[in-house]
């Protein structure tokens, strides 16, 4: 490995990481993460948070290197998530002069994984950190999406250092700017990466949105994923829609089903949707996709349909686990259905409803079982269920 030079003074410094399975222990890493930070090598020097411990085997000596033997005169700590600050022991050891820049909830967590004997520089919002040539301007992002969470705007060259936010999914295999890179497909990993880790606080990302306002800025370097050099706008702008709970109009068909009869009747769904003209419907087995992928989904889906069978007497426990995640989520603004089947007692979509009601969406269609094997004639009933969720969508 070796650093990549953003400017004359400003370094970027990442570690791949294809081992972890799970992200946080939750979320599927198919592709891996990248852990990122920086240095600026001014008249002072300062590193910008630090990597995951053990991922980087010579992240010191990269830090040397970019250093040039200079020491390290600022560890500035945006976000103190042990994926970032993993670091931070070596780096003490390393550089003991060395004073750690952050606000007052970063050093109550600091302290709790590193002791104190250390030097700190506590910071509040827009205190600046000159370092020379360069100026670094802190701006408060609590709960994005931790309470300590910052980000650092260096006045000089206009570049954003934003933490987790913009950040992504996904491995870094030689390109790390975005123009250098598929962005539709990335795209489709950084919704997942904001649905599973930043959706739940995005009243707290549009508050941060608000406070950057009309920054000038060149260039975006998030603590994970491609840096941002060329797509700013449009970065900002997928942040701003996805932090409103905006969605496209399409339509999410999401069911649980143990012997293809509550699939059937989610194909019947999908068929009939896509008879009327509808585009891009997708349809999952909540049994074989992980959670991680749906809500990422339910993020891009305006229209969402849920269907579920009967099973002791409740819904689906797979079906359960995604409608934890839904209201843990804390998504808003979208259109829902509900159906289901059952053999005898029921009592799948009567679950399914109570849990749903907690969402607080709007009803797209009036919520439908059957019982027994879809047949034809069963099957009729969901023509007019299918005929409310489009006219709702495309009303």
């Amino acid at each position: 490995m070796k650093a990549n030079r953003l400017s004359d003074r400003i370094f970027h410094i990442y570690a791949n990481d294809r081992r972890k399975a799970l992200f946080e222990n939750m979320w599927p890493l198919p592709t891996g993460v990248a852990y990122n930070c920086y240095v600026i090598n001014d008249e002072k020097t300062a590193l910008l948070d630090t990597v995951e411990l053990g991922c980087a085997g010579n992240f010191l000596g990269l830090l040397s290197d970019v250093l040039g033997g200079k020491e390290l005169d600022y560890l500035v700590v945006n976000h103190m998530e042990p994926d970032h600050s993993g670091e931070i022991g070596n780096v003490l050891k390393a550089y003991p002069r060395v004073t750690v820049v952050g606000n007052k909830f970063t050093k109550r967590i600091l302290n709790h994984y590193y002791g104190e004997d250390f030097a700190f520089l506590e910071v509040k919002d827009g205190d600046e950190l000159i370092l020379g040539h360069h100026r670094l301007q802190f701006v408060f992002t609590p709960m994005v999406h931790w309470p300590e969470s910052m980000m650092a705007y260096d006045m000089t060259e206009q570049i954003l250092f934003s933490q987790d936010a913009f950040g992504s999914f996904g491995t870094l295999d030689g390109n790390v700017f975005d123009d250098e890179i598929d962005l539709v497909a990335y795209e489709n990993e950084m919704r997942r990466y904001y649905a599973n880790i930043v959706g739940k606080y995005s009243q707290h990302v549009g508050k941060a949105l608000a406070k950057l306002g009309d920054t000038a800025i060149r260039m975006i370097c998030p603590l994970h994923g491609v840096i941002w050099r060329k797509n700013i706008a449009h970065v900002v702008s997928l942040y701003a829609k996805w932090s409103r709970h905006e969605a496209d109009d399409c339509v999410m068909i999401a069911f649980a089903s143990m012997y293809h009869n509550t699939e059937a009747i989610a194909d019947y769904i999908g068929q009939a949707l896509a008879q009327h003209g509808l585009r891009n419907i997708r349809i999952y087995d909540v049994s074989k996709t992980h959670v991680s992928y749906l809500l990422s989904e339910a993020w891009r889906c305006k229209s969402i349909v849920l269907g579920s069978c009967a099973y002791n007497a409740g819904m689906h426990p797979m079906m359960e686990h995604f409608c934890q995640e839904l209201q843990y989520s804390g998504l808003k603004h979208r259109q829902l259905a509900l159906f289901g089947s059952y053999s005898w007692g029921g009592g799948g979509l009567k679950a399914l409803k109570e849990y749903s009601s907690l969402f607080g969406w709007e009803e797209s269609a009036v919520a439908l079982e059957i019982q027994g094997k879809p047949n034809k004639e069963k099957l009729q009933a969901f023509a007019e269920f299918s005929q409310s969720i489009y006219s709702k969508l495309t009303q």
